[in-house]
Order: C-alpha cells, then structure tokens, then sequence
C-alpha cells in the first residue's frame, strides 16, 4: 500500500518562493520545475526510504533527496503510512531548518 504524501505548511511556502523567484525571469521554467520538484516527491508514496537521512538530524525517521540545488526534507512515518514532506531548501543556504516538532 502505497504511503500518503503530506506536505507541511512550512514545504508548501518553501515552494510557492522557490517557483515565484523563478518566475521572475522565466514563467514557464518556474511552472515546469515545480511539477517536476512535486514529481520527485511522488515518488516517496511507493518508495519512502528512497532518500537518504539528513546528516545534521542522525534521525533514520528523517530523510532527504536532492533536486537540483534543492533539498526536500521529510519525515517517515511508518507507523501511520505517511511521508511528511518538511522544508525544500536550497543548498547554497546551509544547515536547514528542520522544526523541533514534525507533526503530521
């Protein structure tokens, strides 16, 4: 059974600024990258441990892949079946950061 993909309030801004600064110089390339971003992240409903975990957490519940020079971060949550997508963070901005408390 596939895991059902949640995204944060906290991902969902990181993203809507990610496409609007994109925009800025090129729409479509903006609209292109942010379903290609959210098609990296579908993946995770069939293959949750896909991605690695986040080195500064040392949390194997905590996990992230890589688009591009973005970092999608999220938390697997076995037990109920969820994949909780948390920040998507541009590298260049080092350490991200991760609330305390992820709650999905």
């Amino acid at each position: 059974m596939a895991f059902q993909i949640i995204w944060s309030e906290q991902a969902r801004d990181d993203l809507q600024s990610i496409v609007l600064f994109i925009a800025q110089d090129n729409p479509p390339v903006a609209e292109s990258f942010g379903y290609q971003l959210m098609s990296k992240v579908d993946v995770l409903a069939q293959f949750p441990q896909f991605g690695r975990v986040v080195p500064e957490e040392n949390d194997e519940t905590i996990r992230e892949i890589i688009f591009r020079p973005y970092r999608i971060i999220y938390k697997v949550l076995a037990e109920k079946q969820i994949v909780g997508i948390a920040r998507v963070w541009h590298g260049a901005r080092g350490e991200p950061e991760i609330p305390d408390r992820l709650n999905f």
